[in-house]
């Protein structure tokens, strides 16, 4: 289909690269990207980085402008879906029909009891990361707590530590990260955090927010409170799936819309999903997956730019390939760490915390987390792209 309408609900980087791709490969129809956040499209990375430091202008995070894509925006949020009649009806009142609709409408953050309250941030778009800085610039060197130790909250503990905040991270697993990558694992990573001044409670819960109207603390499931003029939540997302009720788009148990290998969510395949909201089956683990990371929106989003203009539908099994930058390093995970899966950390010779882990899974290198060491990721990128055994990446690091 190189010609037809295509609406795509939502404009962060998986809308935004589909547009872009569509045009790329020949669509010369109508375009119609939908999303409430006045400030799309950007890129969310930088977030809880760049930008949050003041090291970047919000210009800089910019995924470029609707019109170069030749592409209508309308700042309005997705409230129906009438499949039927190919018919998006959105919160202003008005009806879109499309020939194509692709969702990439992304997640909402989960939040705790409490919320909303003044101090308190969850950090997803543009707009709450400009609120996030003025308290940190309100708190100076005050106490932020930050719930939640995954990458987000990880990555703004890091950038609220190097302005010389006070920083403290709850998380309810016994290491940030130990569901994914292992506790032997997220105990190495955790070590960043002590390195670098930040406070971590682990195995640790929390049962609600104190303070009104202003927060003053954060109630822990040992009893006690700890204080707080700030906190951020971090504690995961949840696909933006409410508004497809009752259209007949199926959705999994767990979250996300049920897709195929190429992304389409109805057997007429006229709807398909992208991005943070989709659930694309893989047909080698044989089994629906979502990925909540920048390099799998962006390959989703070009291998459904190329099935809805080339003449057959072109499958995505994106390598999962995740990155986060934290105390002035770079982390890495290569492939998808599994529970059965033996881990082997080595250790680089350096004065700097810089590791790596290979993940062994029958003998092979399944999955890779390298911190702080380039050298190591190449070197495991190759050994995972040519199914090698786990004992030669292991040994290589070690020549390293």
């Amino acid at each position: 289909m190189t010609a037809g309408h295509v609406v795509i609900v939502g404009a962060s980087v998986g809308g935004s690269r589909l547009a872009a791709g569509l045009r790329e490969t020949g669509h010369t129809g109508r375009i119609t990207l939908v999303d409430p956040d006045p400030d799309a499209p950007y890129d969310r990375p930088p977030l809880s980085k760049q930008i949050l430091a003041g090291d970047w202008d919000e210009q800089r995070a910019s995924l470029g402008d609707p019109a170069q894509w030749n592409a209508e925006r309308r700042v309005a949020a997705a409230a129906a879906l009438d499949t039927g009649h190919r018919l998006l009806h959105l919160d202003d009142g008005t009806r879109l029909g499309y020939d194509r609709l692709v969702l990439a409408c992304g997640a909402a953050p989960r939040t705790l009891p409490g919320m909303p309250r003044d101090g308190v941030h969850v950090l997803r778009t543009l707009a709450d990361c400009r609120r996030l800085r003025a308290d940190l610039d309100r708190i100076g060197t005050g106490r932020l707590v930050i719930v939640g130790g995954g990458f987000v909250g990880a990555e703004v503990a890091s950038t609220a530590r190097a302005r010389g905040t006070d920083v403290t991270v709850v998380e309810a697993l016994p290491a940030p990260l130990s569901g994914l990558l292992g506790e032997e694992a997220a105990a190495e990573l955790a070590l960043l955090h002590a390195d670098n001044g930040v406070r971590l409670l682990t195995g640790t819960g929390v049962t609600g927010l104190v303070g009104e109207p202003s927060v003053t603390g954060v109630a822990l499931t040992d009893g006690s409170v700890l204080p707080a003029d700030a906190v951020v939540v971090g504690i995961g997302v949840r696909p933006g799936t409410g508004w497809l009720a009752g259209s007949g788009i199926a959705l999994h148990d767990d979250g996300g819309v049920l897709c195929d290998a190429y992304g389409a969510a109805d057997a007429e395949r006229t709807v398909f999903a992208v991005g943070d909201v989709a659930r694309w089956h893989d047909p080698l683990l044989g089994r629906h997956v979502r990925v909540e990371h920048w390099t799998n929106a962006v390959e989703q989003a070009d291998a459904v730019a190329r099935t809805l203009t080339g003449p057959e539908p072109v499958p995505c099994r994106a390598e999962f390939f995740v990155w986060s930058d934290q105390y002035g390093g770079k982390i890495t995970v290569l492939g998808r760490p599994g529970p059965g899966d033996e881990a082997t950390v080595v250790r680089a010779d350096a004065g700097r915390r810089r590791f790596a882990v290979a993940y062994r899974r029958e003998d092979r290198l399944a999955a890779v987390l390298t911190v702080n060491w380039p050298k190591a990721l190449l070197a495991a990128r190759r050994a995972l792209s040519a199914q090698g055994a786990a004992d030669d990446v292991v040994a290589a690091w070690k020549a390293l």
